[in-house]
């Protein structure tokens, strides 16, 4: 089937070229979008008639588009989730997670301008495509995380297998202290109990002991 492009469709072509596309694709997206007509000779003669006009348009929106991608290219919002241990979630992100994050901070971003090759299955810092115009993206991240402290650990750049390494860590240093401390009450313990039995100093045995070899 062929349609006339109203403004610039990526990978298919520019505004006013005349393409071959899927029926399907047509029906289902070029044509209700308003990214095209039926290239019919009637809807050829009417883009040529309002060419200028579209061209306008398109200039202007574009320049919105353009401010708009000033101010949101690089901005990161925080996605709170349930996720395992490993880091996978309990469920995924998808575009209309993303659009609403960026609208709460105060951004217009519609699920459809949210570009996903899939959806978000692990905690992390996700970098997302945002369409604003035909010709115009920014680029956003997504900081997918447990909590806003475990957020904001990630935006400092650590993955969440290095936040897992630092708790374990810290686990087995709180272990060890716990044994140190139980160890070292043992031996208080036992040499009180030297000193009991004896009635000396375990200390002073062991100096009285070393005199003697010398």
């Amino acid at each position: 089937m062929q349609v006339i492009l109203l403004e610039r469709v990526a990978k298919l072509g520019q505004m006013g070229e005349v393409v071959d596309v899927k029926p399907g694709y047509a029906r289902n997206y070029l044509l209700p979008q308003g990214k095209a007509l039926s290239a019919s000779k009637a809807n050829i003669e009417a883009f040529e008639n309002r060419k200028s006009q579209l061209e306008t348009q398109n200039l202007e929106s574009k320049k919105e588009a353009e401010a708009m991608a000033g101010k949101l290219n690089g901005q990161q919002f925080i996605v709170i989730r349930s996720a395992s241990d490993a880091g996978a979630l309990y469920g995924s992100v998808t575009t209309r997670d993303a659009a609403d994050a960026a609208t709460a901070e105060g951004f217009t971003v519609d699920r459809k301008q949210v570009i996903l090759g899939s959806p978000i299955k692990y905690l992390g810092v996700h970098t997302v495509k945002i369409v604003l115009h035909p010709e115009v993206e920014a680029e956003i991240e997504l900081n997918v995380a447990r909590s806003p402290e475990e957020a904001e650990l990630q935006a400092s750049g650590k993955s969440i297998q290095e936040l897992a390494a630092e708790e374990e860590a810290a686990a087995e240093f709180e272990i060890q202290e716990l044994f140190d401390d139980i160890g070292a009450a043992q031996l208080d313990e036992l040499e009180t109990e030297d000193e009991q039995r004896t009635g000396e100093p375990a200390v002073q045995e062991k100096s009285e002991l070393d005199e003697k070899l010398d």
